[in-house]
């Protein structure tokens, strides 16, 4: 009676078990197989949220086991065997009956669990010894397939129509920061957008982001990026509060996200309170030193290079430039990255960061972020999607980088 909205592709799924299975054979020598838990990332292997886990050994086909969801499951995952289970304890013997026991090692994505799980688990499964595989799945997923990166190209375009074509026309100086960010939902709505941001790292929360009027650019956070915000609350750390207005001659930065069929892209738009002849040198120096960062780390991000190499020069950059003290956040909020991968998360692998040394790969995706922190005033800079061909790093999310100007 009911059809299902949308089904993964048979040769999409396929790719990602091969890349998986490859990945945990190089990292988990020791591992027969991957059982994941986390929501996302069953979705990422069978193309349905259900509440379970899936098992993909190295050998065999995955199985999908679940606690709730299962009619669910066979409309949006034809292609995956599943069954039912109870407890954790169940899992073995399903396993086995489904010609794919677990062997002696497996990993387990235990950034997908609480410690309060994974403890259960274990004691569940004594007769099994667990090791990480989170390295091997986000490896994988950090590489995109054509199908994924058609979705993220679409996803980008309406990100890019959105903040810069036509939020413009409906926010003025004088508007509070949460007005802002109920209007920019209202674009983003009618734009496909589907309502859901999702963070990878733990205790990290995401609703529609950053709405940063003029000193709230840097204000004390807690959130692992360079811009700072206001918030709703202190219990709601997220979009803009209601009684911080846009003064003029003062930026506004919009750090959103865009999600379209669970997959992200990320975007800062900086906007004045003014004319461009009204901004000061200082934050046009600023702005512009940002850009030029994003587009050397953008040249520069090819297949083979490391991208701990490309945080280093880009920091010693800001330094002998004199940004030094406001480049990626002002104080305390000073993070240690430039950037980082994207996709079914907004903080997605690698971090464009200190130790990330494995090679970048075509294909991926990464969100670059410059940005630069003047005291007394707020944060100007950018945040776009490039997506890495051989060529260097193409941007999926508009070719405009400059300031947008509201009277």
């Amino acid at each position: 009676m009911f059809e299902a909205l949308a089904v993964i592709p048979v040769e999409e799924l396929a790719l990602r078990l091969a890349r998986c299975r490859r990945l945990l054979r190089e990292l988990n020598p020791d591992a027969g197989g991957l059982l994941v838990f986390n929501r996302p990332q069953v979705y990422y292997l069978t193309g349905t949220m259900g509440m379970g886990c899936v098992w993909l050994p190295l050998e065999g086909e995955p199985l999908l086991m679940l606690r709730k969801g299962i009619a669910r499951a066979a409309l949006e995952a034809p292609s995956t065997r599943c069954v039912g289970y109870r407890s954790y304890k169940d899992l073995p013997d399903l396993a086995a009956e489904a010609g794919v026991p677990f062997p002696e090692v497996v990993a387990v994505d235990q950034g997908g669990m609480t410690w309060q799980l994974g403890e259960m688990l274990a004691a569940r499964l004594s007769s099994l010894r667990f090791v990480s595989g989170d390295l091997a799945l986000a490896i994988a997923q950090s590489h995109k397939s054509e199908w994924e990166l058609q979705l993220m190209r679409l996803c980008g375009e309406r990100h890019h129509m959105g903040l810069y074509d036509i939020l413009p026309r409906l926010i003025r100086p004088g508007m509070s920061e949460r007005a802002i960010a109920h209007l920019a939902w209202g674009v983003f709505f009618e734009l496909g957008h589907q309502g859901v941001l999702r963070m990878s790292a733990f205790g990290e929360e995401a609703f529609l982001g950053h709405v940063s009027a003029g000193d709230s650019g840097n204000y004390p956070s807690s959130f692992n990026g360079p811009l700072g915000l206001r918030g709703e609350h202190p219990a709601a750390p997220v979009m803009g509060y209601a009684g911080h207005l846009w003064q003029p001659g003062h930026p506004l930065g919009l750090d959103i996200g865009f999600q379209l069929e669970g997959y992200h892209t990320d975007k800062t738009q900086t906007y004045w309170a003014g004319k461009a002849g009204s901004i000061p040198v200082e934050v046009a120096s600023a702005h512009s030193f940002c850009v030029d960062v994003q587009a050397w780390l953008a040249e520069n991000l090819r297949p083979g290079t490391l991208v701990s190499e490309l945080y280093a020069h880009c920091a010693a950059w800001a330094v002998k430039a004199g940004f030094g003290e406001g480049f990626m956040g002002l104080g305390e909020n000073k993070v240690p990255f430039l950037g980082h991968g994207i996709g079914l998360a907004i903080d997605g692998y690698p971090a464009i960061a200190k130790g990330f040394d494995r090679p970048v790969e075509r294909g991926q995706v990464f969100a670059l972020e410059p940005k630069h922190g003047i005291p007394g005033l707020g944060m100007v800079g950018v945040e776009n999607t490039f997506e890495v061909t051989d060529a260097g790093a193409v941007c999926i999310t508009g070719d405009r980088y400059d300031m947008v100007c509201v009277e």
